[in-house]
This record gives C-alpha cells, structure tokens and sequence, in this order.
C-alpha cells in the first residue's frame, strides 16, 4: 500500500470482526510503531498486548472499578463496561515512561508513544485491520495501570482496538490544514 493511501484511508473503524490477529502480523505492528522518532532514543514507549482471556479480565476489572466508584450502578451499566474490552480480538495497551535524567522532558515521551501509535494505525491499515485509539476513564485509573504493569504515575495514552473489519473501508471526509495554519516568512 502506498503511504499517502494508507494516511489518507486511516480512520477509526470500531465494528470488526472476532477472527484472531496472528501473532506474525502484530509483532509486524509493533515493529512498525516502535519506528518513530524520539528523544534521546530512549524508547519511552510500553506496549501491553491483550488478547483472549486477557481481554475478559481487563473487563472485570472495569467493572468493579466502576461499581465501586458509583455503588448504585445497575448490573446492564457494569455488564456494557464489561463487555468494552471484547469489541475487537486485540487490544495493544500503550504506556509512557517517566523521563529519567536531566535532558529528558515528559512531553517528549508522551509526543514520542503518540507517534509510535499513528505508526502502529498506519501499519494495520497496510495489513487490512481496522483500528480505533480508545481512551475513557479506564487510561488514567491505577488499577488498571497497575493490571497492565504501568506505574500509577506512568501515562496510558490508550488503547488500541485492531481486528478484521466487518465491512470494506467507507472513505471518509478529510479535514483541511488551511483553518489551522500560518505561514510566516
């Protein structure tokens, strides 16, 4: 695929199949997503791979974290809660570290994992997967930091849904940079 239609025909695609992404092609992602660019080449980047039973778990946790925070929630709320992680066969949770030494700037990794995720989108739309980058309540919780092996103080700048889709790519209408440029010279 060419890289202009792959930037172009990405898009969040959140209906896709149940089918299993083999393990060939997501470690084909995650090579492609740890290609971006970043300071120091200190690699901030933390991928936590979900699939199967591990999805399921995520979902409980979920749940409980919810049904704590509001005791009253009925059961049909914790079950849609639940059921999040089970949207799509893989789920690639992305972690930030902490920068660490004098030189190295917060932002910095958290621009860097952000680029090792368009590159990771950019990689599954070569493949033929659909992806949607997911964030919600869940990306700053400790638990589920804790769950993923993430710091409480590590930033989760989301989750990553990828898997077949279930139908062929709709194009979708794409912005201008006009309305958000200046050319000064």
């Amino acid at each position: 695929m060419e890289l202009y239609e792959a930037i172009y025909g990405r898009a969040s695609v959140a209906k896709v199949k149940p089918d299993p992404v083999p393990r060939s092609t997501i470690e084909k992602l995650l090579s492609a997503a740890v290609q971006a660019p970043n300071h120091h080449r200190i690699r901030p980047w933390r991928f936590v791979v979900l699939t199967g039973a591990a999805r399921s778990r995520l979902g409980e946790l979920m749940a409980h974290i919810m049904s704590k925070r509001k005791p009253a929630t009925p059961d049909p709320v914790l079950d849609v809660e639940r059921a999040k992680p089970l949207r799509a066969p893989l789920i690639i949770a992305v972690g930030v570290d902490k920068p660490m030494g004098p030189k190295v700037v917060d932002i910095e990794n958290v621009c860097a994992a952000a680029a090792a995720v368009e590159n990771l989108l950019l990689a599954a739309v070569g493949e033929g997967l659909a992806a949607m980058w997911r964030t919600g309540s869940a990306a700053y919780d400790p638990e589920i930091k804790a769950f993923l092996g993430l710091a409480p103080d590590q930033h989760l700048i989301g989750f990553i849904y990828i898997g077949y889709p279930e139908t062929a790519r709709v194009q979708v209408e794409r912005i201008s940079f006009v309305d958000r440029t200046v050319w000064l010279e």
